[in-house]
């Protein structure tokens, strides 16, 4: 298939996005549209669980569009047949441009986590621009036309779907004054690149409540222990390695730990399609099945982030910053506190348990695992912002997940067991996904157990 010219993120400078004209050097549209969905949530100024849901949003549609032209999957939301020879660059074109804009432009009045109504058209205007471009490679005729037609119903239908999902619902939130309860975190002065202001309010409490794309309920795989008692030998080695690696100027934390807390702050939804773009690729994966892997991937993540932060205001935990400066409140003999103590990297605002970065790093390397049925593919991939440009490589799915949850604690903003238990509850919604939806029609799965 033919590469297709589509725009790219060429710098970011007082937050604003310039976009400069590229050709793309991925396989098909299926890859090359989910690089424009990415992008396009960051102009939006989406945070990481709004971009989770607007991404999976595309990608089921690219999905079902696909697999109405040709049925080798499950779908999802749209269940209508396309014509004959409708065209698949129309089709992904116009599913990925109408679910995008359709989750991306959600009013007049700014949400929490959708960025604002000047962003949110700035976004609008860059996914209609590739949409243009797309459109204007492909021949006019019954052909296109009809695969533009398909593309808007799959979109129509998954948009129609989460159109009462409650995501902009809002619910207020008081947080906890005891030891052990989170509140609003200090950050480092001077601020590091991926700045966040200090003491915020706490971010999306009722994300939690918005309804999973595949898990039954957000509690599905909640943990059953939580994180440990402040009395607890756990909770302090879990205090003192935090406190010593994690710390802004440490002596323990290596050069290359450092790296490692950089490269993985991006958030998670960007990261992780990417690497499954890249793997993809080296796995010379056609339209139907990259479409299917990259559906399930970020569904996968959209419920991690939703289980995540369920778990969160669930048990409420304080962050490391909070807890290590208050270590004498704790009644813990093993936490000596250091009332000046600050991250490495910047805190963001909402509760430690569990990390949702792990949960969603889990739940990706689930996926792929499972997909490719082999844990062991290696792969190379560079870091998006706020620290673009770090390049890592690693030989199986698991080992960039177990180094994914490590740079919470070498950034100083997780503790372990959060992480941990993050990463447990993410391989258990990546194995629900990928064993409950999106299906082989001829009942040939890659990997039928845990069903």
């Amino acid at each position: 298939m033919d590469r297709k010219p589509f725009v790219r993120v060429a710098a970011i400078a007082a937050g604003i996005i310039v976009c400069a004209p590229w050709t793309s050097t991925a396989a098909d549209p299926v890859s090359d549209w989910n690089t424009i969905a990415a992008q396009s949530t960051v102009t939006a100024g989406q945070n990481g669980p709004v971009s989770s849901r607007t991404l999976a949003m595309a990608q089921i549609a690219v999905h079902d569009a696909l697999n109405a032209i040709d049925a080798r999957y499950e779908r999802y939301a749209f269940k209508g047949a396309a014509p004959a020879g409708a065209s698949v660059g129309a089709a992904v074109a116009a599913a990925a441009r109408n679910a995008l804009v359709g989750a991306i432009a959600v009013g007049s009045l700014p949400f929490v986590g959708f960025g604002n109504p000047t962003l949110q058209a700035n976004a609008v205007a860059q996914v209609n621009a590739a949409y243009a471009t797309a459109l204007s490679s492909i021949p006019n005729g019954s052909s296109k036309n009809d695969g533009v037609a398909v593309g808007q119903s799959a979109a129509a239908a998954i948009l129609a779907r989460r159109s009462t999902d409650h995501a902009t619902t809002l619910v207020t939130y008081i947080p906890g004054t005891r030891p052990g309860d989170w509140q609003p975190t200090p950050n480092p002065v001077p601020a590091n690149p991926a700045a966040l202001a200090d003491r915020l309010a706490a971010v999306l409490p009722g994300w939690g409540q918005v309804t999973p794309f595949l898990l039954r309920r957000s509690s599905q795989f909640e943990p059953d222990d939580g994180p440990p008692p402040l009395t607890s030998r756990r909770y302090a080695r879990d205090y003192n390695e935090v406190k010593a690696i994690g710390e802004q100027h440490s002596s323990t934390r290596t050069d290359e730990q450092s790296t490692i807390a950089r490269f993985w702050f991006e958030g998670s939804p960007a990261g992780w399609s990417r690497i499954a773009r890249v793997v993809a690729q080296s796995q010379n994966l056609n339209s139907w099945d990259t479409a299917r892997l990259l559906a399930l991937i970020n569904m996968a993540m959209a419920d991690g982030f939703i289980a995540g932060f369920a778990t969160k205001y669930d048990f409420n935990f304080w962050r490391p910053v909070t807890a290590i400066r208050a270590g004498d409140t704790d009644g813990n003999d093993g936490t000596l506190a250091d009332p000046n103590w600050s991250t490495y990297l910047n805190t963001p605002a909402l509760p430690d348990y569990t990390s949702t970065h792990s949960v969603l790093g889990g739940a990706a390397s689930e996926v792929l695992r499972r997909f490719f049925n082999d844990d062991d593919i290696a792969f190379t991939t560079t870091s998006g912002v706020p620290f673009a440009g770090i390049t890592r490589s690693f030989s199986a799915f698991s080992q960039a997940a177990r180094e994914n949850g490590e740079s919470r604690i070498y950034a100083g903003i997780h503790f372990r067991s959060a992480v941990k238990d993050g990463i447990k509850q993410g391989k258990k919604i990546g194995r629900f996904a990928f064993t409950h939806t999106l299906r082989r029609l001829d009942g040939d799965d890659e990997d039928d157990g845990d069903r």
